[in-house]
C-alpha cells in the first residue's frame, strides 16, 4: 500500500475497492494464512449452524406434532414430553455455543486483518507469527467496543419495539396506517445500517487509535462525516452480498434436498469460498476506508508513530498519550 496519504482523501468507492484488492493480492500469502486460521472457521461456524439448526428445528416440530396427537396421561405422551424438553435444551445450547464461537472468531478475524493491513500501510516487517502474538491483545480492545455496540443495538431495538407497540395502538388499520408503517420500517433499517457502519469503523479505531469502547464509536461517527455516502455504499454492498450468500445457502443447501447430494455439496463449497472472500475483502476495505476518512479530515497519519503503536502490541501495550511527542495520529491544519 504505497499510495501517499494526501492522495488517500480523494479515494472514492472504486478507489477503495482497488486499494483493497491490490493489498490482498500483494500480500496474498499472509492473508491466506489468516483466512485459513480465523476466517475459515468463522465461515464454517456460520453456515454449518444454519444446517444443524434446521435439523434440530425439524426434529422439534415432529416431536411436538406427535405429542399433540397423543392422548395426555399415557406413557407415550410422557416420553414425548421428555424428548421435546431435551430437544429444546439441545437447541438453546447450540445457539449459545454458536454465538460464543461466532463472536470469538469474528473478533479474532477482525483483529488479525486490521492489524495486518495497518502493518502493510506502515511498511513494518510482518510475519504470521507476529500476527498470532498480537491478536489476543488487540482482541481485548475490540471486545470492549463490541459490548458497547451491543448495548447500543439493544437500546435501539427496544425503542423500535416500543414505537411499534404505540403504532399498533394509535394508528388505524387503513391505507394511511400502512404507509406510516412502511415509512417507519425504512427509517428503522436506515438507522440500523448507520449504527452498523459506526460499529465496524469503531473496530478499526479500537486498534489503530487511542480509543475503544464508547469513545471509539464517537470517534467513528466523526470520521465518516464527509465520506458518509461512500461508507454507506461500501457497507451496504457488503451486507447485501452477505445476505445473498446466506439466502443461496439456505435455499440450495439447507432446503435443497431435491437437488441431490452432490449439487448441495457443490453449492455449499461455493458459499464457503464466497463467504471467506467476502469477510476478508470487507475487513481490508473498512481499514482502507478508515485511512481515507483520516486523510479526508486532514488528520495526518504518522507512519512512524503508528508503526510504534503496532510494535507495542508485541510487547506490553502502553497507550499513547495525546500530549506526547510520539502521538499516534496528530491533527494538521490546512
Amino acid at each position: 500500500m504505497d499510495k501517499p496519504q494526501e492522495e488517500m482523501q480523494f479515494l472514492g468507492l472504486f478507489g477503495i475497492y482497488k486499494e483493497t484488492i491490490k493489498t490482498i493480492i500483494s500480500w496474498r500469502k499472509i492473508f491466506t494464512q489468516i483466512t485459513l486460521t480465523f476466517i475459515l472457521p468463522l465461515a464454517i461456524i456460520f453456515l454449518a449452524h444454519m444446517e444443524v439448526s434446521n435439523l434440530i428445528s425439524r426434529k422439534i416440530m415432529q416431536t411436538d406434532f406427535q405429542k399433540h396427537i397423543t392422548r395426555p396421561g399415557t406413557l407415550r405422551y410422557s416420553k414425548l414430553t421428555d424428548a421435546l424438553r431435551s430437544e429444546w435444551i439441545i437447541y438453546w445450547l447450540l445457539k449459545a455455543t454458536y454465538f460464543t464461537f461466532l463472536i470469538v472468531f469474528s473478533l479474532l478475524s477482525t483483529s488479525a486483518v486490521i492489524y495486518t493491513t495497518a502493518c502493510i500501510y506502515t511498511s513494518r516487517n510482518l510475519t504470521f507469527t507476529s500476527v498470532l502474538n498480537v491478536v489476543p491483545k488487540v482482541w481485548k480492545r475490540l471486545f470492549v467496543t463490541f459490548l458497547c455496540a451491543f448495548v447500543v443495538y439493544l437500546i435501539y431495538n427496544l425503542l423500535a419495539i416500543l414505537i411499534l407497540v404505540l403504532y399498533m395502538v394509535h394508528f388505524p388499520d387503513n391505507t394511511f396506517g400502512v404507509v406510516v408503517f412502511h415509512v417507519m420500517l425504512i427509517l428503522y433499517f436506515m438507522g440500523f445500517v448507520y449504527i452498523s457502519i459506526i460499529w465496524q469503523m469503531a473496530c478499526v479505531v479500537s486498534i489503530l487509535d487511542n480509543f475503544y469502547g464508547v469513545k471509539a464509536m464517537m470517534k467513528s461517527k466523526d470520521l465518516i462525516k464527509g465520506k458518509r455516502w461512500v461508507a454507506i455504499i461500501v457497507f451496504t454492498k457488503l451486507h447485501l452480498s452477505f445476505f445473498a450468500i446466506q439466502i443461496i445457502f439456505e435455499l440450495l443447501v439447507v432446503y435443497g434436498h431435491a437437488l441431490g447430494v452432490w449439487r448441495r455439496v457443490g453449492f455449499a463449497l461455493f458459499c464457503f469460498l464466497a463467504l471467506m472472500i467476502l469477510f476478508l475483502f470487507g475487513l481490508v476495505a473498512q481499514t482502507i476506508l478508515y485511512l481515507t476518512c483520516k486523510s479526508y479530515h486532514y488528520e495526518s497519519i504518522n507512519k512512524s508513530s503508528l508503526g510504534d503503536l503496532l510494535e507495542d502490541y508485541l510487547g506490553d501495550y502502553e497507550a499513547l498519550n495525546n500530549g506526547d511527542d510520539n502521538v499516534q495520529l496528530e491533527q494538521t491544519h490546512v
